[in-house]
């Protein structure tokens, strides 16, 4: 699995977890709120920013039937009408430049999801770094091609494929010209629950696709799951992100705040510097530490002669005695010389 280079930043498992912060329909139709929401973001230690390349006539008809109105108890979105939901959500595409142009001023990779091929020749004229197809597209077969017609690396959310259809979109990809390709575990309801998640899945998608990274685009709340999936061998994390969840918006019950994404971006690069290898026995700097271990001591003053017994030795720390694994053979044994209490037994002390 070959590490991506995205500018100053790297995907892969050489790298620390490559932390997206995705702002969705968080701006709540305010171009300063989205400049903000970037600043937070940055300050927060995330690498990249992700938005939604779409207006409501690329993702649906404008017509009122039962077909196009979400009919689900469990959605936050239960009874919107799908245009209007989009209308309300969607980024201007005209904000996409100084949303951009702020995030790489602060150090983020840039990026979006395209949802039709207008929205990839409008973002290829941006010159974006990467791509990202989102869950409920990765079945559209012709919009993969057309971004991975492009060259630049992939990101695709798996969501409610089965293996045959990643499969499926895997090579598609690979076929039209991707060569850096990331699959994000993603369990498309909106907030998750952590029993829904399966992030098991994530070390098996890596062995069934072997030249693929996989991540994970996590919706549930909090930063456990997330955390749990790099140790698992998730080298991307995206995350919706706004500036409070208090303030509302079509995602923002289900997105991170500022202080939430600094945690995320900590503590799964902790997690990563934990995996390390696969090692026993004492590290480098455990090697100090050998002292403390427990080894057998004089606790008596013992005359030439005389026998070792349970009133003038004992296991105790620290370690420079003979280890306690040969207590059993040394009872009984007889001194070779004068030993002071609080001296270590050695070989060298037995008759």
């Amino acid at each position: 699995m070959a590490q991506i280079k995205l500018k100053q930043h790297e995907i892969g498992p050489l790298s620390k977890p490559f932390i997206i912060a995705e702002m969705s329909g968080n701006h709540n139709q305010s171009l300063k709120r989205a400049l903000e929401i970037v600043e937070a973001a940055a300050e927060a230690g995330a690498h990249a920013l992700k938005i939604q390349t779409y207006t409501a006539d690329t993702m649906t008809l404008n017509i009122e039937n039962p077909d196009f109105k979400i009919d689900d108890n469990d959605s936050l979105w239960d009874g919107q009408n799908l245009y209007q939901l989009y209308q309300q959500a969607y980024t201007p595409w005209e904000w996409h430049k100084p949303i951009f142009d702020r995030a790489k001023e602060l150090g983020m990779i840039a990026f979006s999801t395209p949802f039709d091929e207008t929205a990839v020749d409008f973002l290829e004229e941006l010159d974006v770094p990467l791509y990202k197809i989102a869950s409920f597209e990765n079945t559209d077969l012709p919009l993969i091609k057309k971004v991975a017609s492009t060259g630049k690396p992939m990101i695709i959310s798996t969501g409610m494929a089965t293996l045959a259809e990643l499969d499926e979109l895997v090579k598609i990809a690979i076929g039209a010209g991707c060569k850096d390709l990331v699959l994000l575990k993603c369990t498309s309801t909106y907030p998750a629950t952590p029993e829904n998640t399966n992030i098991l899945t994530i070390p098996h998608m890596q062995q069934l696709f072997e030249d693929v990274q996989i991540g994970l685009s996590d919706h549930t709340m909090g930063i456990g799951v997330a955390v749990a999936s790099v140790a698992l061998g998730a080298t991307v994390i995206e995350k919706h992100f706004t500036l409070s969840r208090a303030d509302g918006g079509v995602d923002s019950a289900f997105s991170m705040e500022p202080s939430e994404m600094k945690a995320l971006v900590e503590e799964t690069e902790r997690a990563w510097q934990a995996l390390g290898k696969v090692t026993y026995g004492p590290t480098e700097k455990e090697k100090a530490s050998l002292k403390f271990r427990r080894s057998i001591y004089v606790c008596k003053d013992i005359e030439q002669g005389e026998s070792f017994s349970k009133e003038n030795i004992k296991v105790v720390r620290p370690g420079y005695g003979l280890e306690p694994k040969y207590w059993d053979s040394i009872i009984g044994k007889i001194s070779k010389k004068k030993i002071k209490a609080g001296t270590p037994l050695t070989f060298s002390d037995l008759l």
